[in-house]
């Protein structure tokens, strides 16, 4: 009988010791399954959104991958771009984070990221092939954090109608790139010839005026964004240049000091060009009152865009970091980044993609990719840092719109920009302070990768 029982026991405690097992096997986030033929298949959460076709095109590269590692298998999750950020950070939290997700704020997410660099053969060989302008969106502390998949720029969008009818012609060549003195007095011309109503239409946003502040030179933050650096002498330079040029009339006061939508404006065709971006190519492409096109940003000391874009950032403790870390190279390589971008109609980040066969606008994009050639690198490392962007935006058109009323000198208005900008930059540091000081240590820890 006792030996019975004892057998019991041991039978007892052997299938709930298997099903610990089991359960502990079975994460929910990244499913192990048995293909077809017997071989165990990795499944990566793949948390996406599109902005317009291109979550069609990624569902293609998935297939063809797949195709080539029948033991992965990529899940994506679609969620709308406003959404993205929130559900990321409940799957982190709970402990369940995605094996990679695409995004814009790659700050945000460092502290889990997984590092790609020992995958991809080290930093500097892996970043060589981007554009040097949005390193910093992606390396952080030597580490690659991401891979840059598409980019935005900053650029002039003209309407050739009316430079034509003016005589005017824009800079066909780098070598050809206007000054603003030499942009503003051919936007005079084709107000007085073309019979342009508006000279130049410049966003409502404080990102696309800070492509005047690095043009002359400056930037918003030091380079080690310990500090403000918007009120400097070329900071206040700058803001005294766009007042100039609206009260010259070239630049409408209509925009910023009124209610009128740059977008329609231009698309009237009483505009003689648009200070915005490459994302606006599809949103200009039914006009057909008139004829625009794309041509180089001017220059004051340096010729300058601000960059944008989407990565790919894997993510730590997932137990799949080796599948995750293959398939993202997969992704950033030449052919694969080439059809992503070509069919999506988005300006891809890698340097041997700068000259796609677009089926639409190819002679724009490669302008597009000549500005982000030739934007300093400050750029992109203000921009990166949304914590602080995002409390400082606000107060700078504010204060920008204050200093074209002439209510305070272009000094006074950058003083309060920069004095926002140090706020907002002791906010961010505690803020980053708290959440390391609540983030579980297992999730801390850097070192749970599969390739370590």
């Amino acid at each position: 009988m006792k030996q019975s029982l004892k057998t019991i026991s041991i039978f007892f405690i052997t299938s709930i010791f298997l099903f610990i097992i089991s359960a502990c096997d079975n994460n929910p986030s990244q499913k192990e399954t048995i293909g077809t033929d017997n071989e165990k298949k990795i499944t990566l959460d793949f948390l996406w959104f599109s902005d317009g076709v291109e979550g069609k095109v990624m569902k293609e590269i998935i297939k063809d991958y797949q195709a080539k590692n029948q033991n992965v298998e990529i899940n994506l999750i679609e969620v709308a771009y406003q959404d993205l950020d929130t559900k990321l950070k409940r799957m982190i939290a709970g402990g369940e984070p995605p094996a990679l997700a695409r995004i814009t704020d790659t700050g945000n997410f460092a502290d889990f990221a997984l590092d790609l660099t020992p995958f991809v053969g080290g930093a500097e060989e892996f970043t060589s092939q981007f554009l040097s302008a949005i390193k910093p969106y992606y390396v952080k502390e030597n580490k690659i954090i991401a891979a840059p998949m598409d980019v935005t720029a900053n650029c002039i969008i003209y309407n050739k109608t009316l430079f034509s009818k003016a005589g005017v012609q824009v800079p066909q060549t780098p070598d050809e790139v206007w000054t603003w003195d030499e942009f503003a007095e051919a936007l005079k011309t084709v107000k007085e010839k073309g019979g342009a109503k508006h000279g130049l239409l410049v966003d409502f946003t404080p990102r696309r005026y800070s492509t005047l502040v690095y043009q002359f030179g400056g930037s918003l933050m030091t380079e080690d964004g310990s500090a403000p650096a918007i009120n400097n002498e070329k900071g206040v330079a700058a803001l005294d240049y766009f007042i100039k040029l609206h009260k010259e009339a070239i630049i409408p006061e209509s925009v910023w000091l009124g209610v009128e939508d740059p977008i329609k404006v231009f698309r009237s065709g009483h505009a003689a060009a648009h200070l915005s971006g490459n994302w606006m190519l599809s949103n200009y492409s039914d006009i057909e009152n008139f004829e625009w096109g794309v041509t180089y940003l001017p220059k004051k000391e340096i010729r300058s865009s601000v960059p944008g874009g989407k990565y790919i950032m894997g993510f730590k403790n997932t137990e799949v970091e080796d599948e995750t870390a293959d398939f993202i190279k997969y992704l950033a390589s030449k052919k694969v980044n080439a059809k992503f971008s070509q069919e999506s109609l988005l300006l891809s980040s890698r340097l041997d993609n700068n000259e796609l066969n677009y089926e639409y606008g190819k002679e724009m994009f490669k302008i597009f990719s000549n500005e982000l050639e030739n934007t300093p690198v400050i750029a992109a490392e203000d921009w990166r840092n949304q914590e602080v962007i995002s409390q400082v935006s606000s107060h700078m058109r504010d204060s920008i719109m204050k200093a074209l009323n002439g209510e305070v000198t272009s000094q006074e208005a950058m003083n309060v920009v920069a004095e926002k900008i140090k706020e907002a930059i002791e906010a961010s540091q505690t803020i980053q302070s708290e959440k390391r000081n609540e983030i579980p240590d297992d999730l801390q820890s850097s070192n749970h990768s599969a390739s370590y």
